[in-house]
């Protein structure tokens, strides 16, 4: 199978391209400057609708996993950001889903648990619709949610939370670098959740690309949910770095280091019991996934 992914000089794209040629299939990454990997790559600006066309047109890819994102989510709260957020979370998931559809290709968007508000305590289930984004970035993700299922009827709407990986900047990149010379950490405990390793992610992803089960789905690691102090927590734990974590609510971080400029979710638990019914293997225990992850990088 011919596969077209976008971004793959990011986190998730670059181990979906890889797990892609790992597997036997034709990889093709598309990005607007270069990177490293052993696939195929071409040169691609997602915002510009003609060139897409021309791209996929040439290329007539099965399927089109879309993992390109404008992903700073404080910088897309600045006025000047607001059309880049758009063109590029926006529009140039339509230009890609307008593309499929001409060569009638399977689509994966990733999208995320911020097109919902974060409010209350119950995990939020895949086909729930009272959407309420609460940041430019999470209302520019279900825009994009809603040109993919206007567009396309062979559609996988994947939403994930948390995300780290080796090719890229992460909460646990972060947390560790954080940690150097210092005794403790203050970290949030009310917002909650689970971490999602892109390369267990991917693994998921290309087994719905070798499927027909379309549709929205929600993907984290397993392994229950949890806070960022407690993630924080086990990053130290499992890598061996002696800082003491002190767990904070958010206002209380937010007297300390000031507001951060866009709104974060309380509540990122998300239902992934979908997965499973459609007969895709579920990611494994986060915990696992972290050291996994600490052995790639060291």
């Amino acid at each position: 199978m011919k596969v077209l992914v976008t971004g793959t000089s990011g986190q998730l794209g670059y181990d979906v391209a890889e797990e892609l040629l790992r597997r036997g299939h034709e990889a093709v990454g598309a990005d607007r400057s270069g990177g490293e990997g052993d696939f195929e790559r071409v040169q691609l600006d997602i915002t510009d609708a003609e060139k897409v066309m021309e791209v996929v047109r040439e290329l007539k890819p099965e399927a089109i996993v879309h993992c390109a994102a404008w992903t700073n989510v404080d910088g897309a709260e600045a006025p000047e950001n607001l059309e880049k957020v758009r063109a590029v979370n926006v529009k140039g998931t339509r230009n890609l889903a307008l593309a499929a559809k001409e060569v009638d290709a399977k689509f994966v968007y990733i999208s995320t648990d911020y097109v919902f508000d974060g409010s209350g305590e119950r995990p939020w289930e895949t086909d729930d619709k009272n959407y309420a984004p609460i940041n430019v970035y999470g209302q520019s993700k279900l825009d994009g949610e809603l040109e993919v299922s206007g567009i396309l009827d062979k559609y996988f709407i994947v939403r994930i939370a948390w995300v780290f990986g080796r090719n890229g900047k992460n909460f646990v990149r972060t947390m560790l670098k954080v940690a150097e010379g210092r005794e403790a950490v203050k970290v949030v405990d009310d917002q909650i959740g689970t971490p999602t390793y892109t390369f267990d992610l991917a693994r998921l992803l290309v087994d719905m690309i070798e499927s027909d089960k379309y549709g929205y789905y929600h993907a984290t690691n397993e392994g229950g949910f949890i806070s960022w102090a407690d993630f924080t927590k086990e990053i130290y734990k499992q890598a061996g770095v002696y800082c003491r974590v002190e767990p904070v609510t958010t206002a209380e971080y937010e007297e300390i280091a000031g507001k951060t400029v866009a709104k974060r979710p309380f509540n990122s638990r998300l239902d992934k019991s979908k997965l499973v019914e459609a007969g895709f293997e579920p990611l494994p225990d986060w915990r696992d996934a972290l050291g996994r992850y600490l052995k790639e990088v060291k």
